[in-house]
């Protein structure tokens, strides 16, 4: 890619963030600015490895994103909700089955992570 087509890449993206950060609330700032962050951190990572490890650190990290379960299992059953207690705001439906589909699919993303990870180093033991 040339010189100038990368400046106005990096540009437009810069002016993206600013408008972003003139008209979103503080809250999704805070938030957006980890996503940005997180998404060059993986991209470096993952780049920048050697081939021969690339399977097994995928498979690892797949194992690790394993996270998003805890924050399925936080929207089915928000903390500070006790019983049925007065005032007690349970999850909408769509919200509920959304978070039992992100738990299902982050179980096997997880165990898969685990099983490739496993048949990996099953295969460097040769």
């Amino acid at each position: 890619m040339a010189a100038g087509t990368t400046a106005m890449i990096f540009g437009t993206a810069a002016l993206l963030f600013v408008l972003i950060g003139i008209f979103a609330p503080a809250a999704f700032l805070g938030h957006f600015t980890v996503f940005v962050l997180a998404c060059f951190v993986g991209y470096q990572v993952v780049w920048n490895v050697t081939p021969s490890l690339h399977t097994p650190l995928m498979s690892v990290t797949n194992a690790i994103s394993s996270i998003i379960i805890i924050g399925a299992l936080v929207q089915i059953a928000p903390p500070g909700l006790v019983g049925d207690a007065a005032g007690a705001v349970r999850p909408e439906v769509l919200i509920r089955w959304l978070a039992v589909t992100g738990i299902a699919l982050t179980a096997v993303n997880m165990f898969g992570g685990f099983a490739v990870t496993r048949r990996m180093l099953s295969m460097f033991r040769k």
